[in-house]
């Protein structure tokens, strides 16, 4: 559990593609004495098949925190005003739900995130690699993303516009921070 002097936590919740990374780090760079972890760089295990595990019913608690939770802990001890987390579970898996302050939801359409996750993953891919992305995402992935729209979206405490900059999100989201954290800004 936190303590009074503890960093304030924000979790930073999209779609794959809805810029959270690119959110993440630009807030690292405004709000004072601020680190971030990226969800994407541990090795969290979770379920084998994302699509079995949304049909009985997504359980984000079946997620293993462990190495995201070790590295978000040695953060807790530093000095730090703000810890901000790349993290599309936002404040409901159980092992963090404690730990986070502020949650943020970065609304951008489904097609424009699919299409900014086939720029950022497929630079060096085929046409049928592309294509298989694509055919997968419109027969089984695009569940996943709706998903979160109906879970994560409604539950967080800011909804920014995926569509805007990414200086207008940084600073919608930053803005939002400052006034609920004024001893910090």
């Amino acid at each position: 559990m936190k303590s009074q002097a503890s960093p304030f936590i924000v979790a930073i919740a999209s779609v794959s593609g809805g810029g959270k990374t690119t959110a993440v780090a630009g807030l690292t760079h405004v709000l004072p004495n601020t680190k971030a972890l990226y969800f994407d760089q541990y090795d969290c295990v979770g379920p084998e098949d994302i699509m079995d595990w949304l049909d009985k019913g997504a359980d984000i608690n079946e997620w293993n925190l462990l190495p995201f939770m070790s590295d978000l802990g040695r953060l807790l001890a530093e000095s730090l005003n703000y810890i901000i987390l790349d993290f599309p579970f936002a404040d409901q898996h159980a092992q963090s739900s404690p730990y986070i302050d502020f949650t943020v939801f970065i609304d951008t359409p489904l097609d424009l995130a699919l299409a900014r996750r086939l720029m950022r993953d497929s630079s060096d891919a085929g046409s049928d690699e592309i294509l298989g992305d694509i055919k997968y995402y419109a027969d089984r992935g695009r569940v996943a993303y709706l998903h979160m729209l109906e879970t994560i979206r409604p539950n967080s405490d800011l909804v920014v516009d995926g569509t805007h900059s990414i200086t207008e999100v940084v600073h919608s989201i930053a803005e939002s921070i400052r006034n609920i954290q004024k001893p910090y800004s």
